[in-house]
Formats: structure tokens, sequence, C-alpha cells
């Protein structure tokens, strides 16, 4: 009988993991193969156009816009500065009329049809950063490169905020403690914490007074979340809040204990340098909140060495159920009968049997669980 392949969650404690870093536009690489790279290490970088601001200036000074080249003091490709002169007319040879440019940047454009000039901004400089404690192991020529280092990975369900980085610090006993606001201190500045079971939001807002750069928790209250973004997040990309600390939450909403394996895994990392990042799509090219810990023997990366297969559910294999009644509930997959069964809704559907954590079993449909990857 072959495999039943249900997607999950990554919780391991070594695995290859590879970053593709690459400019919005065409640019240049400041790296190059072999070299190793830091987290906040500039790997390419580019220049955004500035926006372009039309400007009448025939209207401006009362021409014909056939005339306009006339009355213009500069040219096209020239730089200009908010409010210096660009163009002038002269009345009756001794009023002077000047159109002043309304931003600093360079003339793009000058229209003799319509009497307008396009004004184009200074450029903004976009750098793309390492994000990963790691190896560059390819380049895109003028357009990014691939980071690749070994680690410690744990994948989120949820998540808010963008990339960051610090040292690891465990700061509750155990996965089914509240991180509440008491354990929020000034001394875990720029740290990534981890708690048990749920953050509550005054907790995070005291993070982000402190400057933790993350925080890592099992749950995390919907209600909170929306009071404290000030809007729905529906389903779009999280990940561009600019809320000064990344959230990943790793079981779901609400107060669930984190998976005692991946707290465990996390513990074992402490004081350790981890890269997070809080960025979630739920629809079509899923993307993953996630926490790698980059391994100090990134720069003998070997690819042989560190393999990893997608597996299919088995016995044994650990799994989460998403759905009522057993919702975040963890287990070991007991029992995968071959036979559809009729569910209570009198449809058929593929079925397993779920041992929990307490040592109960239940049969639930395997649509209903989610595989944890190790």
């Amino acid at each position: 009988m072959g495999h039943a392949y249900t997607p999950g969650l990554k919780v391991t404690e070594r695995m290859l993991i590879k970053k593709n870093r690459i400019l919005p536009l065409k640019g240049d690489v400041q790296v190059k193969v072999g070299d190793m790279v830091k987290p906040d290490d500039v790997v390419a970088r580019t220049l955004l156009p500035g926006n372009v601001l039309p400007l009448n200036v025939a209207n401006k000074l009362g021409v014909p816009p056939e005339d306009i080249d006339m009355v213009m003091l500069k040219k096209v490709g020239d730089p200009i500065k908010e409010g210096e002169p660009i163009a002038l007319s002269k009345t009756l040879f001794i009023f002077k009329n000047y159109c002043h440019a309304t931003l600093t940047g360079k003339i793009e454009s000058i229209s003799n049809i319509t009497g307008q000039v396009l004004q184009r901004g200074e450029p903004s400089p976009v750098e793309v950063k390492a994000y990963l404690d790691g190896k560059v192991t390819d380049v895109f020529p003028n357009e990014g490169v691939v980071v690749t280092c070994l680690a410690s990975f744990v994948q989120g369900i949820f998540g808010i905020g963008g990339e960051t980085y610090g040292k690891l610090k465990v700061v509750t006993r155990d996965n089914t403690m509240v991180l509440d606001e008491s354990f929020i201190k000034p001394e875990l500045k720029g740290q990534i914490i981890v708690g048990g079971s749920l953050v509550t939001a005054a907790a995070l807002k005291k993070a982000i007074a402190v400057g933790i750069k993350g925080i890592v928790v099992g749950g995390f209250d919907d209600k909170d979340l929306r009071d404290f973004l000030g809007y729905d997040i529906g389903v779009a990309i999280t990940g561009a809040e600019n809320i000064g600390t990344t959230l990943v939450v790793t079981e779901g909403f609400g107060q669930i204990n984190m998976a005692y394996k991946t707290f465990e895994l996390l513990k074992r990392h402490e004081g350790e340098m981890a890269c997070m990042n809080g960025a979630t799509q739920i629809r079509a090219g899923v993307i993953r909140p996630e926490v790698v810990i980059p391994s100090a023997d990134s720069s003998a990366i070997s690819e042989k060495a560190v393999e990893s297969r997608i597996q299919g559910l088995e016995i044994g294999s650990p799994v989460r159920v998403i759905r009522h009644p057993y919702f975040g509930s963890l287990g070991k997959v007991s029992a995968l009968p071959a036979q559809l069964q009729v569910l209570e809704s009198e449809s058929k559907a593929r079925i397993l049997e779920v041992e929990f954590e307490n040592g109960k079993r239940a049969m639930v449909p395997r649509a209903n669980v989610e595989m944890i990857e190790s």
C-alpha cells in the first residue's frame, strides 16, 4: 500500500536551509560563491527609481505649450532641487515669472504638446541582507544570491513582523506557562524570547517597548491580535508589519501548549543566535513563519550529509489535529486503516487512529491532521 502524504510543519534538529536573497530590480551583487555571511551583511543592492511628479509649466507661466522650450532654464536630465527655478517667463521685459521645482531629483521629460514637465525624484537605495549566518552557495548575476546553512529549524502556524535575529532566551519554566508582562525584563533587549502556551497583548506591547527582537510562543488570542494591529489580517500575506518585534506562533490561536518537542529543541539552543521571520501566507504559495538556528559548522556544508525526503504518514508519525473536537491536540499515528469509513456526515473518507499524548486514542479523518515533519 502507498503512503498517504499529509503536508505539515517542520520541527527538526538539523537540516539544510537555503534562502534566495533576490533584488526587486537588477543591481549589484556584493558577495561571491564561498563567502561566509552574517545576517546583517548586505549581499546585493540596487536603486529604485524615484517617483514621477508632473508640473504644468506652460499653465503656470501662461505660455503656449509649443513655446515651453523657450522658457525652460533646465533641460532633460538636469538635476533639480525642490524650490529651485526651472523655468522663467519675462513679461514686457521687466516682470519675471518663475516656475519652481516641487521635488529634488532630475528633469525626466519636457512636452511641447501638453506643456508638462515630468520631475523624477531621487532614487531610493535598496539593500538585500543575508538574513542567515551561512555560506553563499550560488550567485545570480545582477539579481542576488543563495545563502545556505545547516540549522535547527522550527516552522510556525502564524506570524507577524519581518526578518530579525538575536540570541535565543527561554523565559518560561515549561511549554504550558502563559508569557505575560511579568516575564518581560529590560535585560532581554535585542534577544528572541521563547514562551509557553500563550503570549498576552500586554506582554507583546511591553516587549516592543523594551526592544525585544522576537517572540516564539504556542498561541496568541486572535482578538488581541486585532486590537493590537488595529485591523483584521484577513487572508493576505503578513510580515510587513512595522511593529518592532517579530512574533511566531507555533500551534494556533488561543491558549495552546507549545509542542513539547518544539519547546525542548529551542531550550537546547538557548544562548545561540537565531534568525526568524514572521511572514505568513495561507493561500496558494503557502509561506510559513520560521525560526532558524544556524549551526557553527555551516562553512563545511555538504548537501549529501543532510538529505531530507518527504515522507508519508506511517505508524508512529507525529501529527497535530487541525479540526474540532481535537483541535490543536498532538499525538502519533497508531493505525492506518486502508478502507474508507463512513463519517457522521454520512460521507466516506480515509481515516487514521491517533494516540494522543495523554494515552487516549481517537479515529480522525486523514484530512483533519497535519504531519509534524522531523
